[in-house]
């Protein structure tokens, strides 16, 4: 049940929030894992890009970014490039202790920016995911979640 309001809402405040507006989208499809850089996104393209979900745990509705196969094929028009194939992607993440979206952002950070990657739990109102020559990126990997209204409302305080 979308409430278009509310998610308007969610994103601009979660855009206004923002640490950066650079974001990296990874995801799997057609037999390749993928990644988008995409720059200055603002609220209206968030709304584009994701979807309003129930959140969990009593948090309310959510902002997740969960393609479909036809929007993961606008997003590789869009020019996502291939990191490699979904079957190495999913070794990587049985290989360890990390959860999919955390593999996703450990071979963007080493196999696209050359970086070491580093766990971490900092918010996105103080930094991005990744940091490349002094440009912060947040990174999301398919079905990850933006925010929900609960973390929104507690910002505000």
């Amino acid at each position: 049940m979308k409430n278009a309001t509310i998610y308007r809402q969610m994103c601009e405040t979660y855009t206004a929030k923002a640490y950066t507006h650079n974001y990296i989208f990874t995801f799997c499809f057609a037999g390749n894992f993928y990644a988008l850089t995409l720059e200055n996104v603002s609220a209206e393209m968030l709304m584009t890009l994701c979807k309003q979900d129930k959140a969990s745990r009593g948090a309310g509705f959510s902002v997740r970014f969960k393609p479909t196969n036809r929007e993961k094929m606008a997003l590789v028009n869009m020019g996502a490039k291939v990191i490699c194939s979904t079957d190495f992607f999913n070794a990587e993440c049985a290989s360890n202790k990390y959860n999919k979206g955390e593999n996703a952002e450990k071979m963007v950070t080493e196999q696209m920016f050359g970086q070491a990657w580093e766990k971490d739990s900092v918010p996105f109102t103080m930094a991005g995911d990744i940091e490349s020559n002094g440009k912060a990126y947040q990174h999301k990997h398919e079905s990850a979640t933006f925010c929900n209204e609960k973390t929104l409302a507690n910002l505000a305080y």
